[in-house]
């Protein structure tokens, strides 16, 4: 029980915020809240996003842990209209491509020699994590569509963003402004908490 209360006064004490930029409108949310806030967003209105807030989110992705530090981590923008459609042609569930205004492709390396790792999976997909809940801060949705594991939708985006070899897509996350369709889940289950032991 002394556990679960320290644990619960710790949560109450954490300060640490979110803070975006947006339209000269400064937003701030506290790091537990837009956790829970984090929706996956599917439908966009047609304003497009400033390519200063989309490298800001991809700073939020570079800021996740890496194993040994390696950093494997890869990321391409993509605002290009004709490269977002042939995307959302392709990958069966990537068809809210069609009317986003940009995407993020969070990519890895594999190549040990030149910084990538065998783990790269497990590095990129934290960052795609940090992406999506500063995606939601910033007052964006987005939501993450796979391309690994599966060798048809990585060899969709590799041909779509000329990858080099040693590069592999982990995700193609939308992103835009939603238009206010979805709401977020609430996912806890107190059975799946275990304590000291099974």
């Amino acid at each position: 029980m002394k556990l679960k209360q320290s644990f619960i006064m710790a949560l109450s004490v954490l300060s640490v915020s979110c803070v975006a930029d947006s339209d000269d409108n400064s937003t701030s949310k506290d790091v537990l809240s837009t956790i829970h806030s984090r929706k996956s967003v599917r439908s966009f209105t047609d304003q497009s996003v400033d390519k200063s807030i989309l490298i800001d989110i991809v700073k939020a992705g570079m800021a996740a842990p890496s194993g040994m530090d390696r950093r494997p981590w890869e990321f391409v923008i993509v605002e290009d209209r004709a490269t977002l459609n042939k995307m959302a042609d392709s990958l069966p569930y990537a068809k809210m491509l069609v009317a986003s205004p940009a995407a993020i492709v969070v990519c890895g390396n594999i190549d040990q020699d030149m910084g990538g790792s065998f783990y790269w999976y497990l590095d990129c997909s934290a960052a795609a994590q940090n992406i999506l809940l500063a995606t939601e801060a910033m007052g964006l949705g987005g939501t993450w569509t796979a391309a690994y594991p599966y060798e048809d939708r990585m060899r969709v985006v590799s041909d779509a963003l000329n990858l080099p070899e040693n590069i592999r897509a982990l995700c193609v996350i939308p992103i835009g402004y939603p238009t206010g369709h979805e709401s977020p889940k609430d996912k806890f289950n107190a059975a799946k908490i275990h304590f000291d032991k099974w």
